[in-house]
C-alpha cells in the first residue's frame, strides 16, 4: 500500500515574507536632538512642545555623545531644589545627560530588538552608522512594525 499525503497543495512563499523586518525599516530618521551646551530649561521646553520623553545629544559632527530624558531633567530640578539653587544657564545638557548610551544596530531584526527592549526596560535606542547618529527606534516604532505584519509570517 502506498503512502497517502494529506497536506494538500503547497505554494511557494513570496520572497518578501522571508525577508527579515529590520530596525532601519521602522526607525525614526528625523530626530529632535540636543547639543551639550543647551540649557536644561531649553530641553524641558522642547520635550513638552514636541511631546517627546527624551532625545539624543550630538556634537557638531553629529556623533552621539549622550542621551537626555524627562527623568534626567527631573533629577536636575530635584537637585536644584535640594540645594536651593534655581535652574540657570550653567545647568546644561552636558552635565545632566547620560553619557554611556546603548545603541541598536539598524540591520537588526525587529524581533531581536524586542528582546533588547524587554531586557533593558528602555523606551528608545539610538541608531549609529559609521560613528554618526542616523536614527532612533522606540517601543512605539516596534509596535507599528508588528501591526503592519499582522497576518503575515513572524520572520
Amino acid at each position: 500500500m502506498g503512502i497517502i499525503n494529506f497536506q494538500g497543495k503547497r505554494t511557494l512563499q513570496q520572497e518578501s515574507e522571508n525577508t527579515p523586518i529590520l530596525v532601519s525599516d521602522y526607525m525614526t530618521r528625523k530626530l529632535i536632538t540636543f547639543k551639550p551646551d543647551d540649557s536644561i530649561e531649553y530641553v524641558i521646553h522642547t520635550l513638552i512642545t514636541h511631546k517627546i520623553s527624551g532625545g539624543p545629544v550630538v556634537n557638531k559632527q553629529n556623533e552621539l555623545i549622550g542621551i537626555i530624558s524627562e527623568g534626567d531633567c527631573m533629577k536636575r530640578i530635584s537637585d536644584s531644589r535640594y540645594y536651593n539653587m534655581p535652574l540657570n544657564q550653567e545647568q546644561t545638557v552636558e552635565n545632566t545627560m547620560v553619557k554611556e548610551v546603548k545603541t541598536i544596530d539598524g540591520t537588526m531584526n525587529v524581533f531581536d530588538a524586542i528582546n533588547i527592549f524587554l531586557e533593558s526596560k528602555r523606551r528608545r535606542f539610538p541608531i549609529v552608522e559609521e560613528g554618526k547618529l542616523v536614527g532612533q527606534i522606540s517601543q512605539r516604532d516596534i509596535l507599528k512594525a508588528v501591526i503592519e505584519l499582522k497576518g503575515n509570517t513572524w520572520k
